[in-house]
């Protein structure tokens, strides 16, 4: 076989491939076969490098490690996509507005902005996100699911960072200091306010 030569051909698709062995793992996709299973949790795999990685959940091993930082990881493209925090590398880049992200998966999220897209639909109300992170915090109002508690009040909330400004009612911190004033506040978005209306900005409008 000469070099660059794709024979393999997928029926479904007509993706080509060099090995024999690459399409007939492609060809799971169609099929949604699964042979690689998982002896501890029983979850299968449609290869077996996937099970490979899997399986570094429960055996806790984690064999790719940043030189930077030795922060490791149970694959190499976790790890390649930690080192652009050390790098500034940001390779994908928004066609609209220029703006580049560290990670695919932030700049399809980003293009939503552009598009209007809002792909996740909550089935109680029908509201609809453009982040599936977005849709379960907003399902937890109607399971009525608070998961943080305050210790001192038992006041619960439905995202931790919520919990950690209402302490600051308990604990009087104050980590947020205005670079003018050196006045301090309890939450961010209060400093902000506070910036702007020094600067003679309107907030609100």
């Amino acid at each position: 076989m000469q070099r660059g030569e794709r024979p393999y051909s997928c029926e479904m698709c007509n993706k080509v491939f060099n090995q024999k062995c690459n399409l007939i793992r492609h060809q799971r996709l169609h099929s949604g076969e699964r042979p690689y299973s998982c002896e501890v949790c029983n979850k299968a795999f449609s290869n077996k490098s996937n099970l490979t990685t899997h399986q570094r959940i429960h055996s806790g091993e984690r064999p790719y490690v940043c030189n930077v930082c030795n922060k490791a990881f149970i694959e190499n493209k976790a790890l390649k996509r930690h080192q652009r925090i050390h790098s500034g590398e940001r390779p994908y880049t928004c066609e609209m507005c220029n703006k580049a992200f560290n990670v695919k998966s932030t700049l399809i999220t980003h293009r939503r902005i552009h598009s209007g897209e809002h792909p996740y639909t909550c089935e109680v109300c029908n509201k609809v996100f453009n982040q599936k992170c977005n849709l379960i915090r907003h399902q937890r109002m109607h399971s009525g699911e608070c998961r943080y508690s305050c210790e001192v009040c038992n006041k619960v909330f439905i995202q931790k960072c919520n919990l950690i400004a209402h302490q600051r009612i308990h604990s009087a911190e104050r980590p947020n200091t205005c670079e003018v004033c050196n006045k301090t506040f309890s939450r961010q978005s209060l400093m902000k306010t506070h910036q702007c209306i020094r600067s003679g900005e309107h907030p609100y409008v």
